[in-house]
């Protein structure tokens, strides 16, 4: 009969059961602390640059949803990994890709223009399917080339994605900006969250916090959470 080493080197799987539980454990601490439900955050494990047999492993171990910024990555496991798997596209898109995206996300959190939101909408009816979107808020607006719309463009953005077809308007993202105190731009976020719902009852979903400021996220009244690192790992280098 063979022994395993209690020396071995622990497997791929092994380390992400262990990771996704620590995860876990620091999402019910953090809810405790604000008073909140576990059951009401969904982690969203980001796995882009890992390879889909992480993606595939991370659905035996019960993740639900996953999330991807870059096409045609995303799509290649999409079509990979075959699991009820939610997929979140989380990157920044351009409109010439939009209309790919939609034939395997179930959400696209980073849409932040009207020309996007349309591709989008041509996109989901081409393929008949129903895609749930977010609008990317912008709470850094000094930093050229960052994805999102300002504040106070919100209201305007998240009524044309409602009314397009093929389109679900699901609530609001953020990525706190580098270097800067995250909790009052998730505060912030949950205003626009609770102002938008007044007018769209559906669209409830806050997405914020990443693997370094999610506590935050949650006492702020985040909803998803966009984990990668602290489920995967540092990230492996690409070309």
């Amino acid at each position: 009969m063979n022994e395993v080493s209690p020396n071995a080197p622990a497997t791929r799987r092994d380390e992400l059961r262990h990771n996704v539980a620590a995860v876990q454990e620091r999402i019910d601490a953090a809810c405790r602390a604000a008073g909140r439900d576990p059951a009401d955050v969904t982690l969203i494990v980001v796995t882009k640059t890992y390879p889909a047999s992480d993606v595939a492993l991370l659905a035996e171990l019960g993740v639900t949803d996953v999330g991807e910024n870059r096409h045609p990555e995303a799509g290649e496991k999409a079509a990979d990994v075959q699991a009820p798997l939610r997929w979140h596209f989380v990157g920044g898109l351009q409109t010439n890709k939009a209309g790919a995206v939609t034939r395997y996300a179930d959400v696209v959190q980073s849409v932040d223009r009207a020309k996007l939101a349309r591709s989008l909408s041509r996109g989901a009816e081409a393929a008949g399917r129903e895609v749930g979107c977010l609008v990317q808020v912008d709470f850094d607006g000094d930093r050229a080339g960052r994805a999102g719309i300002a504040p106070d463009g919100v209201d305007e953005l998240a009524d044309l994605v409602a009314d397009l077809p093929g389109l679900r308007l699901d609530g609001v993202m953020t990525v706190a900006p580098l270097g800067l105190d995250p909790a009052p731009v998730f505060e912030h976020l949950g205003r626009i969250s609770a102002g938008l719902v007044v007018r769209h009852p559906g669209a409830g979903v806050v997405s914020a916090g990443m693997s370094e400021d999610f506590e935050a996220a949650i006492a702020a009244g985040a909803t998803h959470l966009r984990i990668g690192r602290a489920v995967l790992g540092e990230r492996p280098r690409v070309g």
